[in-house]
């Protein structure tokens, strides 16, 4: 067997020169961790896509990864909890953590800042075809994934459940699965409807819609009307058909935007590095989920968002022109 022989003191200079070039470039990485969803939903998408666009910053020097979490009030409390660096939540989470109110009632959340805003998200409800379900009303005594707590379709759930006068017993099960569990639940009769609050087309109602036959359920009555009239973040929208197996009509329902978010103690190169990877590499971004192909650059940073624009943001899109 050959050996290598190395000299106590040639192995010391070795490392203090491979020291000396590596320190400068190791000291000056940063690392940043940003708060998704589910990873059969878009808020997975946006995270992993943002971190891709950053990771290819040549002279950054940022790493960023995108786990998988609880959605958006879980993505918040963790960037309030120093967990997280920035963060996707609902339009409407952004607003109730900014203003406690919801589930951070009577602890607002004043340095949250926005980033932007990117796709729409309709609150989607969908049913077993031989459930019997066809309205929102026909909910009652059903067993229904009313998603897990954390996530944006639980809360926008439970602010359908509280313009109906419902609580959890209204259903024969309420159940808390999480947005990866509940299509598998429903196509295994675990369940009958499932919620998501979700851009469209989704991997998630795919997979239900091919696996059993289900049906998108409209959100349209007056109680929903009530909502949209209230809230300033919901509006109406509507889930075009022949997206899913045996939906081939429009289904009217209602919604919110998903938003990118931070923290305003963030440095303010790194969140200016963010937005830049994304909007310079702009089509790039588009093309990475189909939920993003109509997506406007000027609508996004101004939109949508109740908590202030973070400065790093601010700073590159006065660089644009889109804001003043």
């Amino acid at each position: 067997m050959k050996r290598h022989v190395f000299s106590t003191a040639a192995f010391s200079g070795a490392l203090i020169a491979a020291a000396s070039f590596a320190t400068p470039a190791v000291a000056q990485e940063r690392f940043i961790t940003i708060g998704t969803g589910g990873q059969t939903g878009v808020y997975y998408v946006v995270g992993q896509s943002i971190c891709r666009l950053v990771n290819r910053l040549e002279d950054a020097n940022i790493k960023c990864n995108a786990p998988s979490t609880g959605g958006s009030v879980a993505n918040i409390n963790g960037i309030k909890s120093g967990e997280l660096d920035m963060g996707v939540a609902q339009s409407d989470v952004q607003y109730q953590a900014y203003n406690g109110t919801g589930n951070f009632e009577g602890e607002p959340y004043e340095e949250l800042r926005a980033v932007f805003r990117v796709h729409g998200e309709p609150l989607t409800l969908l049913a077993r075809a031989d459930s019997g379900i066809e309205t929102l009303d026909d909910l009652e005594g059903k067993r229904v994934n009313i998603g897990n707590p954390g996530s944006g379709q639980r809360n926008t759930m439970e602010v359908v459940m509280g313009a109906k006068g419902w609580t959890e017993d209204t259903f024969s099960l309420a159940s808390q699965l999480d947005a990866a569990e509940q299509a598998a639940a429903l196509a295994d009769n675990n369940v009958d409807a499932m919620v998501y609050v979700v851009g469209h087309p989704n991997g998630s109602i795919q997979e239900a819609t091919t696996t059993v036959d289900a049906r998108l359920i409209p959100l349209n009555d007056e109680d929903i009307q009530g909502i949209v009239d209230e809230y300033p973040y919901y509006s109406a929208s509507v889930i075009p058909g022949g997206l899913y197996r045996g939906n081939d009509e429009d289904v009217e329902t209602f919604g919110v935007a998903a938003t990118f978010v931070t923290t305003a103690e963030a440095d303010e190169d790194i969140i200016y590095q963010t937005v830049k990877a994304v909007f310079d590499n702009f089509d790039r971004f588009k093309r990475l989920h189909p939920a993003f192909e109509n997506l406007n650059p000027e609508e996004m940073v101004t939109q949508g968002l109740s908590a202030p624009l973070h400065e790093g943001a601010a700073r590159y899109y006065r660089e644009q022109g889109w804001i003043e």
